[in-house]
């Protein structure tokens, strides 16, 4: 990165009205709602409505960053969409937000890194910014996990939930903002998490939507031993890229996909809990939204302060991975 580091200077969330919990669920599939707290820390998780897509979730959230940050709709330069529930194939769900936020003549896009997304979102996002292309970057992580969830399927239908982050990136003052970033990705995991039908691999038939096929798939022990090495891994090289040390972190800002995941990886950092920000209990995983999410509430109760370095780190399909180390302004 250049000399000029891009900074966060406003986040925002959105979780739908409807809140599924373990008893409801329970109902469901077959369980009970101990077991699926004892197995991955969830409570509830907020379910979009039928009429919601990830542009009206992902709309909100970017308002509430934008407002949070005192920034203007027509001062963003760019909007960077990290999803894997977009509203449809094309155009981008990026596109679509741009217009209901009313913004016209800007680039949009949409990334695609799954639970990583936001972490891959906001490193491109900052290079726009220190490379001193444009001053202003909106980037968002919205999915409607519930939409490609089969909810006959116990293991991944306990663990989903539904909802929206946004944050809002501008330069910022020396030794502040993005310290540095760490990616990665090993596409021979690639089928540990996938939603195998609805590409060009296998279009949707009626014979694809029976066996549902256009649903989530995951192989649970494989994803959570490649998570449990994964988080503290990346964080760590992360970390020395930006010449600092897990004793030098005020707070590890992780993918909410399972609580026993970041238990474990505390284990491995040897940092107690209290240096990571769990919320998993209330909003379930919604993939790439988890991270700005955690973020917002983070913020919110106080758990970060100006000059703090926080580290923001996502794992999962791909599968992906990467973090982030920022000074917070």
């Amino acid at each position: 990165m250049s000399n000029s580091s891009a900074g966060i200077i406003g986040v925002g969330m959105y979780a739908p009205e409807k809140i599924m919990t373990n008893a409801d669920l329970a109902g469901m599939i077959n369980t009970t709602e101990e077991w699926i707290e004892s197995v991955s820390g969830i409570r509830e998780r907020h379910i979009a409505a039928p009429s919601q897509a990830a542009s009206d979730l992902g709309a909100v959230a970017a308002q509430r960053a934008l407002a949070r940050a005192g920034v203007s709709p027509d001062e963003v330069d760019l909007i960077i969409v990290s999803t894997v529930t977009p509203d449809m194939q094309f155009p981008s769900t990026a596109c679509i937000i741009q217009e209901r936020l009313g913004i016209k003549n800007i680039p949009a896009f949409d990334l695609t890194a799954v639970c990583s997304g936001f972490v891959y979102a906001l490193t491109v996002g900052a290079q726009f910014i220190s490379n001193e292309f444009y001053r202003t970057v909106l980037v968002i992580g919205t999915e409607v996990v519930s939409s490609v969830t089969n909810w006959t399927d116990r293991d991944t239908s306990m663990l989903i939930g539904d909802g929206a982050g946004a944050v809002v990136l501008r330069q910022a003052p020396p030794g502040y903002g993005v310290l540095s970033a760490k990616l990665g990705a090993d596409g021979s995991g690639a089928s540990f998490m996938m939603t195998p039908a609805g590409g060009s691999r296998m279009p949707v038939t009626s014979e694809v939507i029976e066996k549902k096929m256009n649903k989530m798939q995951m192989n649970g022990p494989e994803v959570f031993k490649f998570a449990m090495k994964m988080l503290p891994e990346v964080t760590e090289q992360a970390l020395e890229l930006a010449n600092l040390h897990t004793k030098d972190l005020k707070l590890i800002v992780p993918h909410q996909a399972n609580r026993r995941i970041i238990e474990a990886a505390a284990r491995r950092m040897e940092l107690p809990m209290e240096k990571f920000m769990v919320n998993v209990e209330k909003y379930g995983n919604t993939s790439s939204a988890t991270i700005p999410i955690a973020l917002f509430e983070a913020l919110e109760t106080g758990r970060i302060e100006s000059g703090d370095v926080i580290a923001l780190t996502g794992f999962g399909g791909g599968l992906a991975w990467g973090s982030v180390i920022m000074r917070w302004i």
